[in-house]
């Protein structure tokens, strides 16, 4: 086993009671680039949710491993101190706290693992040379380091606080959740080129999408489609390409049996 590995292996997933994912399996390489696609309601963001511990998705069977660890039952923050990163659809706002005292925070508890609350902090001098770089690399005024973490914020100023935030963790794997959606189209071409800037070969990414755009300065080395719970197909960088010329329809005739499982998740999410 590659010791700088995440790997999913034979996944089963329920929210509520609902069984979602139903025997996933992936692995990916620090350093590569993987694809997450498929029709809303597929299952996407319940895989990158259940990959961070997130206690609303119950693990039912199989297990999650990061560099040969299983952390299938670790709590959410001890998988973020070994390397685990989650940029979110829908960040939440957190009023009164400034995003430069919160990255500080979170830099310190992933950096020494063993620190506890109220202990020392990455000392400030280091930590504001090291934020004002990577600010000065995704093109990013000073000030906005000083407002309160989303609050207030438009859709791509939370995208892009997400990635400076990818940026001073430095992970070793990222799980980037839509990034581009809601976005107009220079908003994701930056976001797309912050992301390959900052993250280039050093992580891991799984980047969750259906949206050609976030791809252009990210190729992938591997393309996963989730269809109805299940990974139907895996390829490479023209899996994507195709999806994005042709859609989902001829996947569904080629998976009559995943495209009913995706009809079934679809209704219980109107319900």
């Amino acid at each position: 086993m590659n010791p700088e590995t995440l790997s999913v292996i034979d996944l089963h997933v329920s929210v509520e009671g609902k069984p979602i994912l139903k025997g996933v399996q992936l692995t990916i390489r620090r350093g590569e680039i993987h694809a997450l696609m498929g029709p809303n309601g597929s299952g996407k963001t319940t895989l990158g949710l259940a990959i961070m511990g997130h206690p609303r998705y119950e693990v039912t069977q199989g297990r999650i491993e990061l560099d040969g660890e299983d952390i299938t039952h670790l709590a959410p923050h001890e998988r973020a101190r070994r390397g685990l990163f989650m940029a979110f659809q829908r960040p939440v706002a957190i009023p009164g706290v400034r995003l430069a005292d919160f990255l500080r925070h979170a830099v310190s508890n992933v950096r020494n693992p063993a620190r506890k609350e109220g202990e020392e902090l990455v000392p400030m001098r280091e930590f504001r040379k090291e934020l004002k770089e990577k600010m000065d690399l995704l093109r990013m005024d000073g000030e906005f380091a000083r407002r309160y973490v989303n609050d207030g914020f438009s859709g791509g100023e939370m995208k892009r606080a997400e990635i400076l935030q990818m940026a001073m963790l430095r992970p070793k794997f990222a799980i980037l959740d839509e990034t581009d959606s809601g976005l107009d189209v220079d908003a994701v071409r930056l976001a797309s080129q912050s992301i390959a800037e900052i993250g280039g070969r050093q992580m891991g990414l799984l980047i969750i999408t259906h949206h050609e755009r976030l791809l252009e300065h990210n190729p992938p080395d591997v393309t996963h489609v989730l269809l109805g719970g299940r990974i139907v197909e895996t390829g490479g960088p023209e899996l994507a390409d195709r999806l994005h010329r042709e859609g989902y329809d001829q996947l569904r005739e080629k998976y009559p049996d995943a495209a009913a499982e995706e009809a079934t998740l679809a209704g219980e999410t109107k319900k």
